[in-house]
């Protein structure tokens, strides 16, 4: 190593060894400036590692729909935030969606689906709570929505055309019906009519807290003869062939829609569409606001912290004048003592800065342990957190230093 640059880093190791020494040397001076960069460290990624977990579990959440399928309905989805009122559009019906799904030339599958969400299902063992999810559909119901047949058969277009009174149920269902015995052939009784259980769900597990398998399915025209032809919010899931035909099948089925509703060319769609994809950019856009808040926040305790730490540096070089004037004196250059002030307020934002990421990550991580998803540590605001708090050290260590740098050593000797 050329020797040069051996002295030099040997000088940079002792001036933070100073630097250090200086910081242990003054433990509340340092303890009360570190906490003020703490604080804004900690709001940010608390914050951020919350809306992290958050973000996982509902993203994870909105993927209901299969691949290359989206969804037409009344409404627009739970978490659009557009603030209209749709109350006043017409239910799309049945007969509208059969126009669809025998007119559609593209789509892969075609489903008609209407639900009821909160009904108690009974067996010859036991009964469930009266907060199940009734859901009528056909056989595109499970492809559309990423269920899976565990045991027996799904709904055929048989079923549908003969009203069969014929139950798939959900794997919770399952478990809480027939907790010790093969549901499939048994009879279940909902809203006092008894069904025959054909199969059982594939566990789907939970989202947002919540169990995707406490539903059953039954043959939507069966749905009718139960809950009535008056759905408020009849759903037709498609799924295209490929993600290279979603546009066009998207379109081919706007058209068949629109022409069943009676609608004129220059007309507003006068219903809503989703997927999984605009779900998710819905939520990302909600949760931007609250992004941008905590890093306004955090931005100000930041800039109090540093207006903090550049007083109590001016204050550390008041205290220390002889000792700068001694180091001086024995050979310390300006750009010696201008580093050593430097470093000191650069380790003691980093100490503060990596304290509140570690308290940020376990609180925001909190939320994780309630809604049973798994931890999340966000590592890109992490790091410029690090970034961030390294700036606040050298921009309001800097003046401090600078001051400390230029003072006549002299001078330093006889300051009392």
């Amino acid at each position: 190593m050329n020797k040069n640059l051996e002295n030099r880093i040997n000088n940079a190791k002792e001036l933070l060894s100073v630097a250090l020494d200086s910081v242990r040397a003054n433990k509340l001076r340092s303890i009360l400036t570190l906490t003020g960069i703490s604080i804004g460290v900690f709001s940010i990624i608390a914050v951020m590692t919350a809306i992290g977990v958050l973000q996982q579990s509902i993203e994870s959440g909105l993927n209901q729909l299969g691949a290359n399928t989206f969804q037409i309905q009344k409404y627009d989805s739970g978490i659009n935030t557009n603030n209209r009122d749709l109350s006043k559009r017409r239910p799309i019906t049945y007969e509208q969606g059969k126009a669809v799904k025998e007119g559609s030339r593209l789509a892969k599958f075609v489903g008609l689906e209407a639900w009821s969400f909160g009904d108690k299902v009974k067996s010859r063992f036991e009964d469930t709570k009266p907060d199940v999810q009734i859901a009528g559909g056909d056989y595109a119901f499970f492809p559309n929505n990423s269920y899976n047949i565990e045991g027996g058969r799904s709904i055929t277009e048989e079923d549908v055309r003969l009203e069969r009174q014929i139950i798939i149920l959900g794997h919770d269902v399952a478990d809480k019906l027939f907790p010790a015995s093969d549901p499939i052939g048994e009879i279940v009784v909902l809203k006092g009519q008894k069904f025959l259980v054909a199969g059982v769900m594939e566990a789907r597990g939970s989202s947002f807290g919540q169990s995707q398998d406490n539903l059953v399915v039954i043959p939507i025209t069966a749905f009718f003869k139960v809950y009535g032809r008056n759905v408020p919010d009849l759903h037709i899931t498609i799924m295209a062939e490929s993600s290279d035909l979603m546009e066009a099948t998207m379109d081919e089925c706007f058209g068949l829609l629109r022409a069943a509703r009676g609608l004129e060319p220059g007309d507003d769609h006068d219903f809503s569409v989703f997927s999984n994809d605009s779900l998710i950019e819905n939520f990302n856009q909600f949760t931007g606001t609250f992004k941008l808040a905590a890093a306004a926040i955090s931005f100000i305790a930041l800039l109090a912290a540093g207006i903090g730490i550049m007083n109590i540096m001016l204050v550390s070089v008041t205290e220390r004048t002889k000792e700068i004037g001694i180091r001086k004196a024995v050979g310390a250059t300006r750009p010696n003592i201008l580093f050593q002030f430097v470093s000191e307020a650069i380790i003691i934002c980093q100490i503060g800065g990596i304290a509140g990421i570690a308290f940020g990550a376990i609180t925001g991580n909190l939320v994780s342990l309630l809604i049973d998803v798994p931890a999340y540590f966000p590592w890109f605001w992490a790091f410029i957190g690090v970034v961030i708090c390294s700036l606040v050290g050298i921009l309001f260590g800097s003046y401090p230093a600078y001051k400390a740098a230029n003072l006549d050593p002299i001078s330093a000797l006889r300051y009392e």
